[in-house]
């Protein structure tokens, strides 16, 4: 019925969450997004590295997309096997094992006049 479209690795070089943000919770919460698209007709398994300049990377954190539906990944809240730490500069690596479109957006409400980043994140060759 669905056909699969997009990558199974994908890089987003880009990550920060603010620690404050500025007007009603949750929705401007200042926060980043991973917006995960699976067309196919097979549930998407997937697994999110976090890296960062002078640690050890972090992960892998697991989600499941459902068939032919598409996630909204906070990375706020992402928890297992550690929250993602704010006001510090990451990168993350997302790889399924079906293809997905991989949409990264971030909110950033610390001031009043709030600004909104969104791009499609870097799909890597398998």
């Amino acid at each position: 019925m669905g056909q699969a479209i997009g990558h199974t690795r994908w890089a987003i070089a880009e990550g920060y969450i603010p620690s404050e943000s500025t007007g009603p919770e949750p929705a401007m919460t200042s926060h980043e997004t991973a917006c995960l698209l699976n067309t196919g007709d097979t549930d998407a398994h997937v697994e999110l590295t976090l890296y960062f300049a002078n640690r050890e990377p972090v992960g892998p954190y697991r989600v499941t997309v459902p068939a032919r539906r598409t996630l909204h990944l906070r990375f706020n809240d992402l928890e297992d096997p550690a929250p993602v730490p704010r006001d510090t500069d990451y990168a993350s690596v997302l790889v399924s094992d079906v293809p997905l479109v991989v949409q990264h957006t971030r909110l950033d409400s610390r001031q009043a006049e709030n600004a909104l980043l969104s791009t499609v994140a870097f799909p890597v060759p398998s």
